[in-house]
């Protein structure tokens, strides 16, 4: 999974008066390839070609390197630009061919074999064969390039073996069963070997494919190539001639010429734009403008609103919790009279106590959210646990735990000391240009006022927080949330276990730094390799109760959501299930009107 900027990040448009953009067969371009052999058929309607479907951030990606990644700023873009061995299929939630066209699994369940399309081509030309599936996997488990991958590609903590066959055909053995193996295997974006091998060896992948990459540069096999990227204004995408799927009249996808990333100030441009008419997609309409958002529908006639329910975006705060020492000082990475507070379970179970989510509630999402306690949302009714630890709105509670761990006002000034007379405080982050998020922090803060900790909130530019969480863990207490990944417990790999590369509060850890997530830990890998569904849920059901338990995610609220559509786009499949809910089939979405 990956960290998302916000929970409610919207996607909009906004034109761009001084640019021209041209569809990708102009003049002098080469002529696309011809199909691969069988080529992918897609489903949906017959489409019209043309287009420019432009949507909106406030954050600019870090890298279009899809295996370096770990925000949602870097995955808006190459989720565009790549094309993995299957597809997750959003609303009926299987997988489906992709660039493999067949693939199966020995009766040993641990053999998997997967065959490529004949006549793939990246889209500079060049052959996509089995080299660049057994490259993917050598990046991937090359102990040089950190990633969160793989946590999701191991059982027992042991890579898979991964073997060319011939040129169409890749085996995979891995060392036990493992039950989510088509999704993870089959999700993961697939790399040119001939354009990034060189930096591999190098020991430079890490920076391949960053920002400043030249557009003919950064080959994919996705529907979109880059065309071009301008920080802080804008990433520009054209149709890719060489992606390998077609319509059912035989039309080669996607129907769109162009797809743009614009950045924006913060959420309220991206809605203002929607409502002028600028914009295409309002991927992430926030609750309480729903109404209003209704009201401009009825009068314009130009766009529709779409009701999804909760969906699988959860946000929350956490503590630092990272006992390590900071490698170029020498001095710990969190003060120890804070790190003392950050890593016990009462200090965090009072700091749940006292967020106030029905006032969050009512007052950021005009009543259209609900109370979140537990690691998943009530929209992934499969996986869901019953009978998790609550913490409803309650200070007298929160002040009883704290006094448990002696933390009190000890001189009656209001602010709660702990027993060797330190003060209760700490710096709260999140990002910018999130409103709702920011409403969210502010209600936290004054809600720890009242309870006598003081909270200096301090909001940080997305990817320059993302740094401090990944790199520098220079940071004490950050608000964000999660997206992505999938309904499966497996896709929460890198966030649960705790030499996770996303296990927020302490992540990358050598060995458990507590007897609870070394439970997590044995739990998490018994699942990934357990086959029967009803053990699987009852060991994911235990990892969510000490979750829940030990808080050390602290949750708030999972809103209803929203989406706001121009008229003209067709094939929409709207889908709560993904992060991306109306532009996760993007290659097949089209403009009835050009």
């Amino acid at each position: 999974m990956t960290r998302m900027k916000n929970s409610s990040l919207c996607l909009a448009v906004a034109p761009v008066a001084m640019l021209v953009f041209a569809a990708c067969n102009q003049a002098g371009a080469a002529p696309p390839a011809a199909l691969p052999v069988p080529p992918l058929v897609n489903e949906c309607a017959p489409g019209i070609r043309g287009g420019r479907l432009v949507l909106s951030t406030f954050g600019d990606p870090k890298t279009f390197n899809p295996i370096a990644s770990n925000e949602g700023s870097s995955e808006d873009i190459y989720r565009f630009i790549f094309s993995s061995l299957l597809t997750l299929d959003m609303p009926s939630q299987k997988m489906l061919p992709s660039l493999a066209d067949k693939w199966s699994v020995a009766a040993d369940q641990k053999t998997w074999t997967f065959k490529l399309r004949q006549g793939l081509v990246w889209s500079d030309g060049k052959p996509l064969t089995a080299d660049d599936v057994v490259f993917t996997f050598q990046v991937i488990y090359d102990p040089d390039v950190p990633n969160p991958a793989i946590d999701l590609l191991k059982v027992d903590g042991k890579p898979f073996l991964v073997t060319k066959l011939d040129a169409l055909t890749v085996q995979f053995v891995t060392p036990g069963p493992c039950a989510p193996f088509e999704e993870n295997v089959g999700n993961t974006p697939i790399l040119p070997k001939h354009i990034l091998a060189g930096k591999l060896a190098a020991k430079k992948f890490v920076s391949a494919y960053g920002v400043d990459t030249p557009p003919a540069e950064l080959v994919g096999s996705g529907p979109f190539k880059l065309k071009q990227h301008k920080a802080g204004e804008f990433t520009l995408l054209e149709r890719n001639p060489n992606y390998f799927v077609v319509d059912k009249a035989g039309t080669r996808l996607p129907y769109l010429d162009n797809l743009m990333y614009q950045v924006v100030p913060d959420m309220n441009a991206m809605s203002l734009r929607f409502l002028k008419g600028e914009n295409d997609l309002h991927e992430f309409l926030r609750p309480d403008e729903v109404e209003r958002f209704r009201s401009e529908a009825t009068k314009s006639g130009r766009f529709q609103i779409k009701e999804l329910g909760i969906g699988l975006e959860r946000g929350f705060l956490w503590f630092n919790q990272n006992t390590n020492l900071n490698a170029t000082t020498g001095k710990p990475i969190v003060e120890p009279r804070k790190l003392a507070w950050f890593r016990q379970q009462k200090f965090r179970q009072a700091i749940a106590h006292a967020v106030d989510r029905p006032s969050i509630v009512k007052a950021v999402y005009a009543g259209k959210a609900q109370a979140n306690f537990g690691y998943i949302t009530a929209a992934n009714k499969k996986w869901l646990a019953g009978g998790l630890a609550e913490y409803p709105f309650d200070p007298a509670r929160a002040r009883a735990l704290l006094k448990e761990i002696g933390i009190l006002d000890r001189n009656g000034n209001g602010i709660l000391e702990d027993a060797q007379g330190n003060e209760i405080e700490f710096t709260f982050n999140t990002n910018t240009g999130n409103n709702v998020r920011d409403k969210i922090a502010i209600f936290i803060q004054a809600d720890l006022k009242k309870l006598g900790i003081k909270v200096n909130y301090q909001p940080i530019e997305f990817n320059t927080l993302i740094t401090r969480i990944n790199d520098t863990y220079e940071y004490e207490c950050v608000l964000l949330s999660l997206g992505g990944g999938s309904t499966d417990p497996s896709s929460s790999m890198n966030v649960l276990k705790s030499d996770g590369y996303t296990h927020e509060w302490f992540p990358k850890q050598k060995t458990p730094s507590t007897p609870w997530e070394a439970r997590i830990d044995q739990l998490m890998d018994e699942q990934h390799k357990t086959l029967d569904f009803a053990k699987r849920k009852a060991l994911f059901d235990e990892v969510q109760q000490i979750m829940s338990s030990q808080a050390p995610l602290i949750y708030t609220v999972s809103p209803i959501s929203y989406v706001a559509v121009r008229n003209e786009i067709a094939n929409l499949r709207p889908s709560v299930l993904s992060y991306y809910r109306v532009s996760w089939n993007a290659e097949e979405l089209y403009f009835r009107k050009k």
